[in-house]
């Protein structure tokens, strides 16, 4: 990471630069060995009484003392990507939104709250893409108060890491003693190749309709409520996918997709745990994708917590590539009580 110009160290950053994404270098508090300095690449959400506040592509905040900066400099909004289709933040958080879709909505100016009696945080928090129409303190009471009435705890769903992202409004929960309690990424990769694996789908069922035996499997609601089913079924064009276990087991694998447009979104893969590493879930992934394509699809999205490693490795080998992280911001307890 080049930070000199003519061979020295310079800091071309200043509190004006707040908004941009910047590159900075900092000393550590040992001088005298090789890792004496430390990079940190994020959005500057502010800089005032000699301290800057930097939140990473991961959602994490960072606070740097000016005194311990010796570069920095403003770097492109979002680094390019390599490979997968072309997207930006608001329209996949959008895309998402409809493919997991709350069973009661209302706006606030561009943003919206979503409630279905506490099925998932994805349907169950605020979507705060672009204006409230109020200041941000009257929003976030409006929004306390609505997730009061409905006996639910108040969440803002926060993005971060891509152009058009969030974290000015990360940095401005985060003073007001809202906590971040759960990050997960948004990926991306082309639909065909997921099609095209070279894997066996022959013991896998699609189906408009959710059924008992998916359920069995599904780790979130076994017993589903009424908005649990809702958010399940719900959204532009839904499959399911199931391989059937033993006589009288619950099934090996399901997974969920929703076609929406150019967008196949995934959800709900799981595997039973005795059946895990037979390779389950890529052929439920792929049933899926050949179905996806067929109704015009083209690329494929998902959403799947940050510390799912088993997860990731599964994504990783199937094409998908990360494109933002998402963060859920829990509101302080006064505030809904």
């Amino acid at each position: 990471m080049d930070f000199t110009t003519g061979g020295r160290l310079e800091v071309r950053i200043t509190p004006d630069d707040v908004h941009k994404r910047v590159s900075v270098r900092l000393l550590t508090g040992d001088l005298s060995g090789p890792d004496r300095f430390t990079d940190v690449v994020g959005v500057l959400t502010s800089w005032t009484g000699g301290v800057l506040h930097i939140t990473r592509r991961s959602g994490e905040s960072v606070r740097i003392a000016e005194s311990s900066l010796v570069a920095g400099k403003v770097v492109p909004a979002a680094p390019a990507r390599r490979r997968g289709p072309a997207a930006n933040a608001r329209e996949l958080d959008r895309v998402a939104a409809r493919g997991w879709p709350p069973t009661e909505r209302e706006p606030l100016g561009e943003w919206e709250l979503r409630a279905s009696g506490g099925f998932t945080r994805r349907a169950n928090s605020v979507l705060p893409l672009g204006d409230p129409g109020c200041g941000l303190d009257e929003a976030l009471r409006r929004v306390t108060g609505w997730y009061a009435e409905r006996g639910l705890p108040a969440y803002v769903q926060v993005s971060t890491g891509a152009e058009g992202t969030q974290e000015m409004l990360a940095a401005e929960l985060e003073t007001r003693g809202w906590t971040r309690e759960v990050s997960a990424q948004v990926r991306i990769a082309a639909l065909a190749p997921i099609a095209d694996q070279d894997t066996d789908i022959s013991a896998v069922t699609l189906s408009r309709q959710i059924d008992d035996d998916w359920l069995a499997r599904y780790q979130r609601s076994s017993r589903p409520t009424p908005e649990a089913l809702s958010v399940l079924t719900g959204g532009p064009s839904v499959w399911f996918a199931t391989i059937r276990g033993e006589a009288g087991e619950s099934p090996a694998a399901i997974g969920r997709c929703v076609v929406d447009g150019r967008w196949a979104g995934f959800a709900a893969v799981e595997t039973a745990p005795e059946r895990r590493r037979q390779g389950l879930a890529r052929a439920v992934m792929t049933a899926l994708a050949r179905r996806a394509l067929e109704e015009g699809a083209s690329a494929a999205y998902l959403q799947v917590e940050t510390d799912n490693g088993g997860a990731h490795a599964l994504y990783d080998g199937m094409g998908f590539t990360l494109h933002h992280s998402y963060h859920h911001w829990r509101a302080p307890s006064t505030d809904h009580v």
